[in-house]
């Protein structure tokens, strides 16, 4: 459990702090296994995610329904319900009279229009339920408390998570009622590289980012609660970032105005500054095809060079000749580089991890690195 209270990562007392990957991990395994057991969801309590903004909190519900998918081979449905835009007639319906006029009934609301088949399994995520107004929250947490609002109830295969920022975050939340706390699974969310790492090489984010972000690992989350700033470095923000590199501009330089306004002026220009030094460093597939031996020798370079190689390569895994190659290059790197940069093959499935460590290229690097081999394989 981690109780700092630096600024940028306040927590709340009394809670396990996760990282994303950690999170999706642990709360996937559990549902999987009530799943697997033939259990109801409505044995496990609902969950309740507290972080700060930006942090990852909707990603993770995703990732969770993805390993949901994978290991139990059924349907996953997110319906993600952002409750700071809603009212109380949005959850608990529209009343009516009934066919003979006599009494009101509450037409269903499209949040309990659910697939209920065995085939599928149902996640209610309630994002910015700690921020939302208080008569939307009442409806709310009765949600979370009883699956039930007013004459409608969730379905038997539907799991119930509920995020919100903590009140340390200066953004809009409530604090809530000890009584209803008392009802749900509290985890506090903090953001960690590592996890994150995985998840860009897994979602397409720009090379420029994943680099950057690899030589300066402190610079992944930059919210201060404490600060004025509108603009900060958040993995969503960054996320943000990769989809202009993506589809705008590649060269941070022809939209910077649109980068700072994302992670703010200080942190966009370390970024360019970044960008701008990276584009000295040997081309990645001239580094591949055999024809580059120069080895740059600054730490920010190799570290560059490394996350660099380590996302060609996993684009370019059918290329025996190529892989060879690099590793080859590799073994003129310094040893804690060249070593890391075998560790990051070693990530791109079993597969390939076979294939790596017999190749000759791999069993030279290996006898001239036996020394540092610790920890790979």
């Amino acid at each position: 459990m981690n109780n700092s209270l630096d600024s940028t990562n306040l927590t709340i007392p009394n809670l396990p702090v996760m990282s994303i990957g950690r999170l999706v991990e642990l709360l996937g395994q559990s549902y999987c296994h009530i799943l697997q057991g033939g259990a109801s969801p409505e044995v496990f309590p609902s969950v309740m995610l507290w972080g700060p903004p930006g942090v990852g909190k909707s990603q993770a519900i995703r990732q969770i329904a993805k390993k949901i998918e994978k290991e139990t081979k059924k349907q996953v449905c997110v319906t993600d319900v952002r409750l700071l835009l809603f009212n109380p007639i949005d959850l608990r319906g529209i009343p009516t009279a009934n066919e003979d006029k006599t009494l009101a009934v509450w037409l269903k609301p499209k949040i309990f229009q659910m697939d209920e088949s065995e085939k599928t399994v149902n996640i209610l995520f309630l994002d910015e339920i700690s921020a939302a107004p208080q008569s939307v929250q009442a409806a709310a947490y009765q949600i979370t408390l009883d699956r039930v609002v007013g004459e409608h109830r969730l379905p038997d295969n539907c799991f119930v998570i509920a995020a919100g920022n903590r009140v340390t975050d200066k953004s809009v939340a409530y604090k809530m009622p000890k009584a209803l706390a008392n009802r749900l699974l509290h985890i506090e969310v903090e953001g960690g590289f590592e996890s994150w790492k995985k998840w860009a090489k897994d979602n397409g984010i720009h090379d420029l980012v994943t680099g950057y972000l690899a030589t300066r690992h402190d610079q992944l989350f930059g919210f201060d609660p404490g600060s004025d700033d509108l603009a900060f470095a958040t993995p969503r923000s960054w996320e943000m970032v990769s989809n202009l590199l993506n589809n705008v501009n590649e060269d941070p330089e022809q939209i910077y105005p649109l980068i700072e306004g994302l992670i703010g002026c200080g942190q966009a220009m370390e970024f360019r500054s970044w960008c701008s030094f990276h584009r000295d460093l040997p081309d990645v597939e001239q580094i591949f095809s055999g024809k580059v031996r120069n080895v740059p020798r600054e730490v920010d370079s190799l570290y560059a060079l490394v996350a660099s190689m380590t996302a060609y390569a996993k684009e370019h895994k059918d290329d025996i000749w190529g892989i060879e190659n690099s590793i080859q290059y590799a073994r003129r790197m310094p040893a804690d580089y060249s070593m890391l940069l075998m560790k990051n093959y070693m990530t791109f499935g079993k597969y390939f991890k076979d294939l790596l460590v017999h190749l000759p290229a791999y069993l030279d690097w290996a006898g001239e690195k036996g020394s540092v081999l610790n920890g790979i394989g």
